[in-house]
């Protein structure tokens, strides 16, 4: 397998591990212990790693070596008011769709949730949680505000999920099923203040596991 085969491998696993808060923000990603794990060499983790770099999920320490990044109360604030922004146009775009199978998409992706929450997986919540917003996003149906919205680091601000308590984990349930709900009925206004409810709780929540 070429070197760029491999260090996307390596950056699709570490990506999915950093946004469902498999590992910390703070936590060194040594390029040896990765290469090992995923049995590559060095340099296809170090492409890997400078890719996320440039997306801003790692951060280059003062003495060397990559770290997850780290968010500041700023960063979760201006994170949840872009991803507001963007996920209420795709909600209206998805709204618009002729094709509303995305609904099914996102009716299944809540059972996956409740069923990781009840079995104790966290790590499997998490990329649920992650998953229900994407597939909302690429309901919009335009592909350059899913580019935008991957690129932006915003998935960055479900990392307060692995700190979550469990009534927390009932809320995001409910509140995922009611902006389905509300999409299959046609109740738009719900559904976009369901959408706020739920990223302004979320803000909530991160600042105080801070």
């Amino acid at each position: 397998m070429k070197t760029d085969s491999l260090a996307n491998k390596v950056y699709v696993e570490l990506r999915r591990k950093i946004l469902s808060s498999q590992v910390v923000p703070g936590m060194r990603l040594k390029e040896d212990v990765w290469a090992k794990k995923a049995e590559v060499s060095r340099m296809a983790v170090r492409e890997a790693l400078n890719r996320l770099l440039g997306e801003n999920l790692v951060v280059f320490g003062e003495k060397g070596g990559y770290f997850v990044k780290s968010m500041t109360a700023d960063d979760i604030r201006e994170i949840r008011q872009l991803r507001e922004m963007l996920e209420l146009g795709a909600l209206r775009m998805a709204a618009r769709q002729k094709d509303q199978g995305f609904i099914t998409a996102l009716e299944e992706i809540c059972e996956d949730f409740t069923e990781m929450v009840e079995k104790g997986y966290i790590g499997g919540a998490c990329e649920a949680d992650i998953k229900f917003h994407e597939t909302l996003v690429a309901s919009s149906g335009n592909s350059k505000l899913v580019e935008l919205y991957q690129v932006s680091n915003i998935p960055l601000f479900h990392m307060k999920l692995g700190k979550m308590q469990m009534d927390d984990y009932g809320q995001t349930d409910t509140e995922h099923r009611q902006i389905v709900r509300a999409l299959k009925e046609k109740d738009l206004a719900l559904a976009e203040a369901t959408l706020i409810k739920h990223l302004a709780r979320g803000e909530a929540t991160a600042l105080q596991v801070e």
